[in-house]
């Protein structure tokens, strides 16, 4: 890697496992983008790398096997598209997601998420921070995923036009799990900015790098730290209602039949990308969506013939063929993460050929090490390669942990240290 590529994670790029080659992220406001935006994706990815699409759980789409001399190109193409990629990685405020999709309220949370996305993208005021920020808009909690965010906000209400928001804070996965605390109830739009601000400001002065927010929860404790967010000078700010014309892409749900086509451990090639994009012309007035498991959701207009849409739609390059019916978030793993340490496609391939035909019910996350980027602890059963083994021949080998969750919490691990044979005969268990 040259000194130069020390400074790309700010524009959304890592280095892969792969000596000379990258990824480059894009982050998508609460996973939506425009059916031309995709293709630009697409085209992007089959011009400069190997044609390979990555669907996150964040909601955003990661290129991989990009020459670093492609890279300047890369963003440049990204850029003319509307897309950026400032912040999608390293110390910054993160891509902004949304697990709501089909929530009644989610148009308005879209509208919101571009708005954030637009104050905090290459503010150098919020980069360089010790660590990633992540902030996630939900309809309700039922899902959980505003427990493991920077800054969750849960839309509580409207009352004359002004949504409000409940805000959790600093939650987080990765190898010390701690779900967030609720930091306020019934919040103002108007007031989101200040106090987001203000909690951004508090971490930067107070966190070692690379801790996250919760590392201050647990250092300072939950009033303190409240305290601290409390008295910062742009805490009790509001800012002007905003006006004009919608921001958002997509309709309100019940104006059309959802549709999400499942796509195994997240992988797209540019090719089914593009049919995609031109499904999305045809019946969603040109929007898709990246789901928080990792598939593709498309909103049929009310115009649309549901019957023989859906007919085309289940014909789409076959990308839910390794999947066997089952739900099942996948991070990339070594395959091209420098993190990874167990090649998670092919395992998932496996889990998937054991669990039983009850278990294809449950949602179920992988992921490549204990980061836990596929958000195992959400899912109703996760599996994490928490470790290397190194066996008689010297060869390493992953050790997994499994998870289960029952509650509203985050998901508790039953066992550990499983080798791939054991943990597929647990696995096969499990309902």
């Amino acid at each position: 890697m040259s000194a130069a590529a020390s400074n790309y994670r700010l524009d959304g790029v890592y280095p892969q496992r792969q000596d000379g080659f990258f990824m480059q992220r894009v982050k998508l406001p609460a996973g939506v983008i425009s059916a031309g935006q995709a293709r630009t994706v697409a085209r992007i990815a089959a011009r400069f790398g190997q044609g390979k699409i990555h669907l996150t759980t964040r909601g955003s789409m990661e290129i991989h096997w990009l020459p670093e001399e492609s890279l300047p190109l890369v963003k440049r193409e990204l850029t003319k598209a509307g897309l950026t990629s400032r912040g999608a990685c390293g110390g910054a405020v993160r891509g902004i997601t949304c697990g709501s999709h089909g929530a009644q309220g989610f148009p308005e949370i879209e509208s919101l998420a571009r708005r954030l996305q637009l104050h905090f993208t290459g503010n150098p005021r919020f980069e360089r921070l010790p660590k990633k920020f992540k902030i996630g808009i939900e309809a309700s909690a039922a899902g959980g995923r505003h427990l493991i965010q920077d800054v969750g906000l849960v839309l509580s209400g409207a009352e004359e036009g002004r949504n409000s928001y409940d805000i959790w804070i600093a939650g987080g996965l990765g190898r010390e799990p701690r779900p967030g605390f609720l930091f306020c109830e019934r919040l103002p739009e108007e007031r989101l900015i200040p106090v987001i601000e203000a909690v951004i400001r508090v971490y930067a002065a107070n966190a070692p790098p690379p801790k996250r927010l919760k590392f201050l929860a647990a250092q300072f404790g939950e009033e303190q730290l409240r305290q601290l967010i409390e008295a910062e000078s742009v805490y009790g700010e509001e800012i002007p209602p905003v006006t004009g014309l919608p921001l958002q892409l997509t309709a309100p749900p019940e104006r059309g039949t959802r549709f999400e086509l499942p796509v195994f451990a997240g992988e797209l090639t540019s090719g089914e990308l593009e049919e995609i994009a031109a499904a999305a012309d045809k019946y969603s007035d040109g929007v898709l969506l990246v789901t928080a498991n990792q598939d593709i959701a498309l909103q049929l207009g009310p115009e649309i013939d549901a019957a023989t849409a859906l007919t085309d739609l289940r014909q789409l390059s076959g990308t839910a063929a390794a999947a066997g019916g089952c739900t099942m978030r996948v991070c990339p793993g070594n395959h091209e993460c420098l993190m990874g340490l167990a090649p998670t496609r092919e395992v998932a391939r496996q889990l998937s050929a054991a669990i039983s035909e009850a278990g294809r019910s449950l949602v179920w996350a992988l992921s490549g090490c204990p980061n836990s980027c596929s958000q195992p602890q959400l899912a109703d059963v996760g599996i994490v390669s928490s470790r290397l083994t190194t066996g008689e021949n010297g060869e390493k080998t992953p050790l997994f942990d499994l998870y289960r969750r029952s509650g509203a919490g985050l998901g508790e691990r039953v066992l550990e240290k499983l080798p791939l044979a054991q943990l597929l005969t647990e696995v096969g268990r499990l309902v």
